[in-house]
């Protein structure tokens, strides 16, 4: 119970924090729909092959952009403090909720705008609908552990932008094929095979993060 409540204070903490910033959000959402209108203009029209494409880099850069802040933004002095009022779990944790509730949010503008500029090329709503939530949860969960990592260093963009790819490339792929079967650009009947392989990515990597955080956090 006390680590529950502990990931809701911290939750909460974090939630006003980007209240109180809200350049950051602004930011982020700026660019999804400068590079969605981007899209817009540069093409004439958009088949479902690239749409797809599309999409998924869109929202790659854009969490690399939302996450990158989770650690950095946070001084030496503030992590101390932090150390002596929760456990590192609870602070892991609240981050990647966080980061996941965000990055459901951008993903969901990215659809809406995507769908707005060109065109809505999701036929199975339901498929495509998970397939966000299990990418958000992924993208956050990695990336959340590698922007700790690399708040760590002196140069964490680029380190992270480093560490990140090389993870986030399986979620990345299984992404794009199963979003492939929600836009019918394939038929495959065993799409729940990469449902399955995609929440065993998440899985592994929240055990990982969960295990390796706290010594990083000791640090």
């Amino acid at each position: 119970m006390q680590l529950l409540h502990d990931i809701f204070v911290l939750l909460k903490k974090e939630a006003i924090l980007e209240w109180r910033q809200k350049y950051a959000i602004g930011g982020i959402l700026l660019y999804v729909i400068s590079t969605v209108f981007v899209v817009y203009i540069a093409f004439v029209r958009v088949d479902a092959k690239t749409w797809n494409v599309l999409f998924w880099i869109i929202i790659l850069f854009a969490s690399v952009n939302a996450v990158m802040k989770s650690f950095v933004q946070e001084n030496s002095r503030r992590q101390l403090y932090f150390y002596t009022l929760a456990h590192p779990t609870a602070i892991i944790l609240s981050k990647i909720l966080y980061n996941t509730l965000l990055l459901g949010l951008i993903s969901c503008l990215t659809f809406v705008a995507m769908s707005f500029f060109t065109e809505n090329m999701v036929k199975d709503a339901g498929l495509f609908a998970l397939i966000l939530f299990l990418g958000s949860v992924g993208f956050s969960i990695a990336f959340t552990f590698i922007a700790a990592i690399a708040a760590k260093a002196n140069n964490s963009a680029t380190l992270m932008a480093i560490m990140g790819f090389p993870v986030v490339i399986p979620i990345l792929l299984t992404l794009v094929k199963l979003s492939a079967n929600a836009l019918q650009l394939i038929t495959d009947s065993g799409y729940w095979r990469d449902i399955i392989i995609l929440l065993a990515i998440d899985v592994i990597l929240l055990t990982l993060v969960i295990i390796l955080f706290p010594y990083l956090w000791r640090d």
